[in-house]
């Protein structure tokens, strides 16, 4: 597929109230992380275009909820089904402004559709129930309605699914929405816009505004006593910020926040699984996710041999631009990223961390960092603190399963972890004491459209996907009606 192409079937405007509009700020550009070069010049959006973007949610909410569920269901198919259409070209865009190979951003389009095709089932689903007072004298009847105009603030690690797993409930609920995607990888929901344009999806349900001044942007909206819903997925430092902003008009939030997931390896783990696991929790998305195994907590017993497994894959993976055949490591987002993951490696190793594999930039052109093995991680290190948010594996040893268990909740984060065991209790014992939204139980990838995601402790608060998902959206009314036969 040729990029310039697609690139040029990309809008580069505002989408507010059904019309593709510029920008009041200007324009600013879009990078290829792996070669530095500007793609695209979009619409750059002021507080002007942000008011407008809720004004026309605002005006399209009465009509957008009193749809029939069912048209609404059909709508977000049809975007599905379109979205199946255009699958090369969604992942091709994808690679091009967020770098991840071809290959994941063929994952992306199919994980992230399934918030489309999960959604368009579950608007035909929302249910109260009807039933008698325990007096009996008279009906209660509980039952659910659309929030109202929401403000949706995606990242730009997944820029597709972390688009469609906010807009697929908001819009199955019957709310409207303005969608703030990240600076760094804007073009994707750009182009989801012009998806449900095509599916047919009423003027003013969804707009899209792109600005390079997201805080002085967001704050009138937020501030707005007409919105009611904020949904961000980002780094926790941002998230308190916006949630303070929302206790002033007490707003429904949902907050997907960072991570730091422990990888528990037990002495009994069938290791052939606990390393493909391993490669899955950890590379996966050049290691930018919010989910990505952050500390791999290994037995003494086994962790010269996990180590070495894990070592021996790593070096064999291809660093390269994520469009050519081969490549399993893209480049990070931007020099940002690359002197953090730098920065944390250098720490760890200060203090006594040997690196088995990678450990440095590669290149002169691009943000490329090799993926990289660090075992014998002193506690203490930065490495074990803070999100890592790139390619790189650090390995703890521990003895026993306190000792375990005491490691892995040693952050002030939630969000995900992953056990590798053989023994069916201990399993279920980590269940219980993990303190994560999510586990993985000898699996190295949980995220499902039909699963609640989200985390606890300062990973955020709500969740997305799965039956809960919808409920982020809805409000609950209980309304009691006298007994139909008289006193």
């Amino acid at each position: 597929m040729d990029e310039n192409a697609l690139l040029e079937r990309v809008p580069d405007r505002l989408y507010i109230g059904g019309e593709w509009v510029e920008g009041s700020a200007g324009r600013f550009t879009v990078s290829d992380p792996a070669t530095g070069r500007v793609i695209k010049t979009i619409a750059d959006a002021s507080v002007e275009d942000g008011k407008r973007a809720l004004d026309a949610a605002v005006a399209a909410a009465d009509d957008w909820a009193a749809t029939a569920p069912r048209v609404r269901g059909e709508i977000l198919r049809r975007a599905f089904d379109l979205l199946q259409e255009r699958r090369d070209e969604f992942a091709l865009l994808m690679t091009l402004e967020m770098g991840k190979p071809l290959a994941e951003s063929n994952g992306e389009v199919t994980y992230g559709g399934e918030f489309l095709r999960w959604f368009s089932e579950e608007a035909v689903r929302i249910a109260g129930r009807y039933g008698v007072n325990p007096e009996g004298t008279g009906r209660m009847i509980v039952s659910q309605h659309p929030v109202g105009p929401s403000y949706l603030i995606t990242p730009w690690n997944f820029p597709l699914a972390m688009a469609t797993r906010k807009i697929g409930p908001a819009l199955a609920a019957g709310c409207t929405v303005v969608v703030k995607p990240a600076e760094l990888t804007p073009l994707t929901t750009l182009y989801v816009a012009r998806l449900f344009e095509d599916a047919g999806l009423p003027a003013g349900v969804l707009n899209v505004i792109t600005t390079t001044t997201s805080g002085r942007v967001s704050e009138p909206i937020i501030a707005d006593p007409r919105l009611r819903k904020l949904s961000f997925t980002g780094s926790t430092e941002v998230g308190r910020r916006l949630l303070q902003q929302a206790a002033q008009n007490v707003l429904r939030t949902s907050m997907e926040l960072g991570g730091n997931a422990p990888f528990v390896v037990f002495d009994d783990a069938d290791l052939d699984k606990a390393v493909d696991g391993a490669m899955l929790a950890k590379f996966r998305n050049i290691g930018e996710a919010c989910t990505a195994a952050n500390r791999f907590i290994v037995h003494e017993s086994v962790a010269d041999e996990f180590a070495a497994r894990v070592s021996e894959r790593v070096k064999a993976m291809r660093v390269g631009r994520g469009t050519e055949a081969g490549v399993t490591i893209g480049p990070l987002i931007n020099e940002d990223a690359v002197d953090k993951v730098a920065g944390l490696l250098s720490d760890a190793v200060s203090r006594g961390a040997r690196v088995l594999a990678g450990g440095s930039r590669v290149g002169d052109e691009g943000t490329f960092f090799a993926p990289t093995v660090v075992t014998d991680v002193k506690p203490g290190s930065d490495i074990l603190r803070e999100e890592i948010f790139g390619p790189v594996l650090s390995i703890v040893r521990f003895s026993d399963e306190d000792e375990a268990v005491q490691i892995a909740n040693d952050t002030e984060f939630g969000l995900v972890g992953y056990v590798f065991t053989r023994d069916l209790a201990r399993g279920q014992r980590m269940i219980d004491r993990l303190q994560t939204g999510m586990m993985g139980l000898n699996v190295g990838v949980v995220s499902n459209a039909a699963a609640p995601f989200g985390g606890i402790k300062q990973s955020g608060l709500g969740r997305e996907g799965g039956r809960e998902g919808i409920q982020e959206y809805l409000y609950t009314k209980y309304t009691l009606t006298p007994t139909p036969f008289g006193a």
